[in-house]
């Protein structure tokens, strides 16, 4: 009894240890990244008394090499003009101290090369929100997760205003959720593969397609069979998105998207509307995979209307050039369009919907 006494009071200790040498590390980083900020705004303050950039190269580079004899590798050169750069993005104190309760240095130094403020906000609150390590963070914008997004292809203002709601009230528009295309290299499919197979893989493969489709996502159902009019129709993946309070149908299509898609995912969404949702929850969201699709079928069809999203899959991913072409090229197509449909309804006078 003895023994087993001890081992329990030496976990609990254990346990208060590890809690607060966490809390220590959490308290000595967010101070560090607050020093970090001073030091560079007293340095780009110092730059920016005199105009010659040849001065301003040498007082970094003197500073850092004396910083670095006295206190170590964390003052060398490259990461003192990180703290410069740090400080020439944030300018507001008050900003920083927010930022620094809720990301780690090296999150900072993740975001500081992404010169866009409205992406770098995006990725700033997503992190915050999806509690991201910095790993994560990284193959996040590393995988350009913004220009996947639906929001990205929004007016700045609307992704702004969604922003600011996600941060101040934690209200999550689903067009931070969803995106296009989807990356599913990890599932390792060939070039011939049937549904079925990506079915299968997806399930093998289940943590690693949550963490893809985002960490609120909480797996349900694979062929969930649901029965209208005595017939049998089967839902390939179910989920539940927890902070979006929905359930979630993923239907898994070969080939192009097709118009006939449209209708079998409203049937799935009205039953489960009906049937399955339950009080507090919003309506279901249908979200269509398909390995190509035509964009004007979708602005036809009026899916957003719908609850239903289509978006591509990869099970190959293209070099990295490539990508980036394509997804801001689709970005571009997005917004010039937009603006296309505000200009024509402001100069009809029709409502946009």
């Amino acid at each position: 009894m003895g023994k087993i006494i001890n081992t329990a009071l030496f976990n609990t200790v254990k346990d208060l240890i590890l809690a607060s040498r966490q809390h220590v590390a959490i308290s000595v980083n967010a101070e560090m990244s607050m020093l970090y900020w001073k030091i560079g705004k007293v340095i780009r303050q110092e730059i920016l008394k005199d105009e010659r950039a040849e001065y301003g190269k040498q007082i970094v580079s003197t500073l850092s090499r004396q910083l670095e004899v006295e206190y170590g590798k964390s003052f060398s050169e490259k990461n003192v003009r990180r703290m410069i750069q740090f400080a020439e993005i944030f300018t507001d104190e008050q900003i920083v101290v927010s930022l620094k309760r809720q990301l780690s240095w090296a999150h900072i130094l993740a975001i500081l090369p992404i010169s866009d403020p409205i992406k770098r906000e995006f990725y700033i609150q997503m992190c915050i929100h999806e509690k991201w390590s910095v790993r994560t963070f990284r193959e996040r914008i590393q995988s350009m997760l913004y220009e996947r997004t639906a929001i990205s292809k929004k007016p700045e203002d609307v992704i702004i205003s969604d922003l600011q709601l996600l941060k101040s009230e934690q209200k999550l528009n689903p067009d931070l959720v969803f995106k296009d295309p989807y990356f599913l290299d990890f599932l390792g499919l060939k070039d011939a593969y049937s549904e079925k197979d990506l079915e299968a893989s997806i399930i093998v493969e289940l943590q690693r397609f949550i963490i893809e489709m985002g960490t609120d996502f909480a797996f349900m159902a694979r062929q969930k069979r649901i029965t209208i009019d005595h017939r049998d129709y089967f839902i390939d993946l179910l989920f539940y998105h927890r902070r979006l309070k929905c359930l979630v149908v993923v239907d898994l299509k070969m080939g192009e998207f097709e118009a006939g898609f449209k209708g079998q995912m409203e049937l799935y969404l009205r039953f489960l509307e009906k049937y399955e949702k339950i009080e507090g929850e919003n309506d279901p969201i249908g979200l269509i995979l398909c390995s190509g699709k035509s964009s004007e079928h979708i602005e036809l069809m009026q899916l957003g209307q719908s609850n239903i999203r289509v978006a591509d899959y990869l099970t190959a991913l293209p070099s990295q050039q490539v990508l980036q072409e394509k997804l801001h090229k689709a970005v571009e197509i997005a917004r010039h369009k937009m603006e296309q449909r505000d200009f024509t309804y402001t100069k009809t006078g029709l409502p946009k919907d």
